[in-house]
């Protein structure tokens, strides 16, 4: 949830709690923050508001580099043309009403559901490396360890040396599966035989835990 206007937050978080199947993960009065945030972690549905200063919600939408459902909110409907061509998946007026943002949020929810389903159904992913095109299953990789403007995925048998972005590669592999440690690491939660202080370990490797990770990467962990 992004917008600058409390109201108009305190309105939406009403009727997201009042909803079963949605869980608010995090309120910000400023889209700079949300982007911030958005860097590191992974929501499936974004409530933002059109009209902030600083970012506007539009400029928030230019800048976004994951694929997630955006209802857009509004006081005015001026911006709805613009708004439906970034492709967003609705677009709310205020004073929204519980009716209507129920259709929102069930349009929106429909398309995580699709893209969940096409995530299951595709295991594994392709990369090119040694003048090759290589398929990886995800199952079979250990970490990802950022090596420049390039990337090293080790799996269990060797490691694949691929021209791509860590933040890239974080929005592609399944967030049930692997979870970023570290601006460096991503690693199969899977794969961690033991955590020792601010380091994981994987096979031999010992992979450091960044600060600002810490806390998302036990709350995914199954602690007794």
């Amino acid at each position: 949830m992004v917008d600058d206007d409390e109201m108009s937050r305190r309105v939406v978080v009403h009727f997201i709690e009042k909803t079963s199947y949605l869980q608010l993960i995090k309120e910000f009065d400023n889209a700079i923050d949300a982007m911030h945030y958005l860097d590191e972690e992974h929501v499936d549905i974004i409530f933002l508001d059109v009209q902030m200063p600083e970012m506007t919600g539009m400029e928030f939408i230019n800048a976004l580099e994951k694929d997630i459902e955006i209802i857009l909110i509004t006081s005015e409907q001026k911006y709805a043309v613009e708004a439906f061509e970034k492709k967003v998946t609705d677009y709310l007026v205020k004073p929204i009403e519980y009716s209507r943002f129920i259709q929102a949020v069930e349009k929106a929810q429909s398309n995580v559901d699709i893209k969940r389903a096409e995530t299951e159904r595709r295991k594994e992913f392709y990369v090119r490396t040694d003048a090759k095109i290589v398929r990886i299953p995800y199952g079979k990789i250990l970490f990802v360890e950022a090596l420049a403007d390039y990337v090293i995925i080790q799996t269990e048998l060797k490691k694949h040396i691929v021209h791509f972005t860590m933040k890239g590669l974080t929005n592609r592999l399944p967030e049930d599966i692997f979870v970023r440690t570290h601006r460096s690491y991503i690693v199969n939660l899977d794969k961690i035989e033991a955590l020792e202080d601010n380091s994981l370990l994987i096979g031999e490797k010992y992979i450091p835990i960044g600060a600002s990770y810490k806390e998302a990467l036990l709350d995914r962990l199954n602690f007794l």
